[in-house]
């Protein structure tokens, strides 16, 4: 008997094969086979001339659904459909959640096989799993399929019918989804709050103090002053600046806390109190899909994206069950297994003296049944795995989080000393911390990472000297140390999925992909790990909250993924979930055409920012980027902002700054003395710059060169213009060949070139003033590949049959397929690239 068994990846392919007796062909379908339309092209000629047609969706009979293959996976049709012209059954072996049933579904309809079919479902890839998962197969469960289809017709009626109107408003080339709107809003938000926020400023006391007749030293903080608690952060009011309880707190400013300092100097300092406190700690839940995320991007900066790829290859290789989870449920295979691991690695000691179950479900459930662990019945320790770079780096931390949640808990005692100092009436008291861990437990193995940069690890301790009350303590040092109050921190990629998650919005699964359309569609950008609303994001969630709340309602879009539960347990209509969603006077296409002509184009890209000063000016978007315009002398005079100014950079005084030199475009700085042209200072999208010459018919592209890092245009003057014109400089000719040596500035910032090789000049040398002998320095060094070099030649791709080709270039190693040049990911090793690999790339940039 044979049998055709279809997964969704090349890398799954081969690992589930191992497994299978002979008779059994396992190949790919490269994910889905079909989807919506996603162009006009796409869409049969029979219903071209639909009025719904451009939408994929007809919500007038029961919402059908255009569904095409698109031009790339009809190859893989074709092959899977003359496969199973040899077969005797089809076993659909995809992911057991809803977009894997919805994948088998899609490829029943496509195929039509006139074998049995049978679904074939696991949560890990080893013998004993495909094994038990061949002799208990099942049907497609169309429950699951349905709630898939109708998240995925939900989403096109949220973001096709929203969008075109951004577009017709804002800018063209916007988007708006049920999701990502209500993730944008997020951001926004807490950038508005960031912009209202005031900074208040506090000081406090810090002690350098010995315990009497001891060396030791240890560290004491000023907590009261007269019995009345010293303000802190806590005490000030966010919006003003100001404490929120003046008469509850002491506020020290610089002069009070000078002379607290010199005062208590002279003061007797003693232990007037010891407190001693013991606790346990427990082992955070095995890894979910959204807790999996944010770990990784605190502990290795992944992005949401990075970590659901690499697990991805986890999964298919067969070291970890399946990453698409919100249980925290851990099979009585994986306690046993994780439990025989700790004895094997930390010894009886270190094993919890009984099972400890995670039982906990999320909101946002998936169907998938247990948390995400190493796979099989023995974990395979992280550094036997043969694993590399960032593969190793998740699965090591899968494996140490799993072996923790059946480990001892951790002993800590935590001793709070109160010191007080008294002199001449003034009576302080000061606090010092210390602790120490009396058992490690779990700590051996794994401790949880913090959003809070502050914050100490737990397994770190603090020591104390033994102490008790009336201890007499030496002063070593005594110093004041001033405070300002922090707004409201970011989001970065981990704490915006906690956020989401959080909020019951969308799935955990989804969350690496709105994070990534997010950045590529210009909502934010990731910067030090946060990420930072645009200008658009603000236009956008602006327009949407005044005229579609229901859109970046956190509520109401988890509501909607309650019912979609309900759509996955038979117990909700999908046709009357979309009609309440879309149809009717409230439904989103009747509000859409209600609100079209009351939204004023011209005011919806007005931005209004929380900021202060800024009467009178106004800043907006429009279709080549954000700028600032204001009344001057009855004219509007406006401005292009730079690319790189985010809304909380704006200040009054830079906006007029920048309007000061829109003004003056036409006034030149001075002539160029060689040329004979004006010389003018001018404001841009990349910023200020310096331009040679008027545009004209004859000079349609004049000379123009950017102000450098650091520069303002207060510092350009004509001579400093002429330099910066002057660039690229000539240095003169190399010693060796004779060969031109030039410095100037580009893409990646301020150079040397000769005959092809540039080198980046250091922070030290100065473009402007760099000498012929200090570039041939640099350019000694180790330059950048002239031109790209193959290192491993992969052969053809299954699918396409073009060669694929792993190669050196200048900005790093990348693949190269067809005419496509796809950078690996960081951290990959080139030369352990594989062909599977490749192909997997290739299809999750397409």
């Amino acid at each position: 008997m044979k049998s055709l068994v279809i997964v969704e990846s090349p890398t799954k392919t081969k690992t589930i094969s191992k497994y299978l007796p002979k008779g059994y062909d396992v190949d790919s379908s490269m994910g889905h086979i079909r989807d919506l339309p996603s162009s006009a092209k796409l869409i049969p000629a029979k219903y071209k001339k639909e009025s719904w047609a451009t939408l994929g969706i007809n919500p007038d009979d029961r919402y059908f659904a255009i569904y095409v293959t698109p031009p790339d996976k009809k190859k893989i049709v074709k092959r899977l459909k003359d496969k199973l012209k040899d077969v005797d059954e089809l076993i659909l072996a995809t992911d057991e959640d809803r977009e894997g049933e919805a994948i088998s579904w899609h490829l029943l309809e496509v195929l039509k096989p006139k074998v049995p079919v049978k679904r074939m479902v696991f949560r890990e890839i080893t013998k004993e799993a495909i094994q038990n998962a061949l002799e208990n197969t099942r049907e497609i469960d169309m429950r699951l399929v349905h709630a898939q289809e109708t998240r995925r017709i939900l989403d096109r009626l949220a973001g096709y019918t929203v969008s075109p109107l951004l577009w017709k408003k804002i800018s063209p080339g916007l988007s708006a989804g049920r999701v990502q709107s209500v993730a944008v809003e997020l951001l926004v938000e807490r950038e508005r709050e960031r912009m209202k926020f005031r900074s208040g400023t506090y000081y406090d006391l810090s002690a350098a103090l010995q315990k009497a007749g001891e060396n030791d030293e240890f560290n004491a903080d000023l907590t009261h002053l007269d019995g009345k608690r010293l303000a802190s952060g806590k005490d000030f009011d966010e919006s003003t600046g100001k404490l929120k309880k003046p008469d509850s707190v002491v506020l020290l400013d610089e002069a009070k806390a000078k002379d607290l300092v010199d005062q208590l100097k002279k003061a007797d300092w003693a232990v007037t109190d010891v407190d001693v406190k013991i606790q346990k700690r427990n082992p955070a839940p095995p890894f979910i899909t959204s807790t999996l995320q944010q770990e990784a991007n605190r502990k290795f900066n992944f992005s949401a994206r990075d970590t659901m790829s690499v697990a991805q290859k986890l999964y298919e290789k067969g070291f970890i069950t399946y990453m698409r989870t919100d249980s925290t449920r851990l099979s009585s295979q994986a306690i046993d297994a994780a439990r025989d691991g700790i004895v094997d690695q930390y010894g009886e000691e270190y094993l919890f003296e009984r099972v400890r179950n995670y039982t906990k479900k999320g909101k946002t459930a998936q169907e998938a049944h247990e948390a995400i662990r190493p796979s099989g019945s023995k974990f395979i320790l992280p550094e036997k795995s043969g694993l590399k770079d960032r593969e190793f780096k998740l699965y090591d931390l899968i494996w140490k989080r799993t072996i923790a949640t059946q480990m001892a808990e951790a002993e800590l005692e935590f001793t709070n000393v109160t010191i007080n100092a008294s002199n001449d009436g003034t009576s302080a008291d000061f606090r010092a911390g210390g602790k120490k861990i009396l058992f490690p437990g779990f700590f051996r193995a794994y401790v949880e990472g913090s959003d809070d940069p502050d914050a100490a690890l737990e397994n770190q301790e603090k020591f104390l000297p033994a102490m008790k009350k009336g201890d007499a303590t030496d002063l070593q040092d005594l110093k004041f140390n001033a405070h300002q109050t922090k707004p409201p921190a970011r989001f970065t990629e981990a704490t915006l999925v906690k956020e989401l998650e959080k909020r019951g919005i969308g799935r955990p699964s989804t969350y690496a992909t709105v994070i990534s359309t997010i950045q590529d569609r210009g909502y934010a950008k990731n910067e030090g790990k946060m990420l930072i609303p645009s200008f658009t994001a603000f236009a956008v969630t602006s327009l949407l909250e005044e005229h579609f709340p229901d859109l970046v309602d956190s509520e109401f879009t988890s509501s909607l993924e309650d019912k979609l539960d309900e759509v996955a347990q038979g117990k909700q209509d999908p046709v009357k979930y979309l009609d309440d969603y879309y149809k009717g006077e409230n439904g989103l296409r009747a509000k859409v055409d209600r609100q079209e002509d009351k939204i004023d184009a011209q005011k919806a890209k007005l931005l209004d920012l929380p900021l202060e000063g800024l009467e009178g000016i106004q800043v907006a978007v429009g279709r080549f980027g954000p700028y600032a315009k204001m009344m001057k002398d009855g004219e509007e005079v406006s401005t292009s902002l730079p690319q790189d100014m985010d809304p909380s950079d704006i200040s009054a005084e830079k906006l007029e700054q920048l309007i000061k030199i829109s003004e003056e475009q036409d006034k030149p700085i001075g002539v160029h003395p060689e040329e004979g042209l004006p010389v003018f200072l001018l404001s841009g999208r990349f910023g200020p710059y310096v331009q040679l010459g008027e545009v004209t018919e004859e000079n349609k592209k004049p000379k123009r060169v950017s102000l450098l890092k650091g520069m303002t245009p207060e510092d350009v003057d004509l001579d400093l213009a002429i330099k910066l014109l002057e660039l690229p400089r000539h240095l003169g000719e190399h010693p060796e060949d004779g060969k031109v040596v030039k410095a100037g500035v580009g893409r990646y910032g301020p150079y040397v070139v000769h005959d092809g090789k540039f080198k980046s000049l250091p922070k030290d040398d100065n473009v402007l003033t760099i000498e012929l002998d200090r570039a041939v320095e640099l350019l000694k060094m180790k330059a950048a590949p002239r031109k790209s070099a193959e290192l491993k030649d992969l052969g053809k791709h299954p699918e396409t049959e073009q060669p694929i080709k792993v190669m050196n270039g200048r900005y790093g190693p990348y693949i190269k397929h067809g005419k496509k040049n796809i950078g690996l990911p960081k951290g990959t090793e080139p030369e352990k690239f594989t062909l599977e690999e490749a192909v997997e790339l290739i299809a999750s940039k397409s």
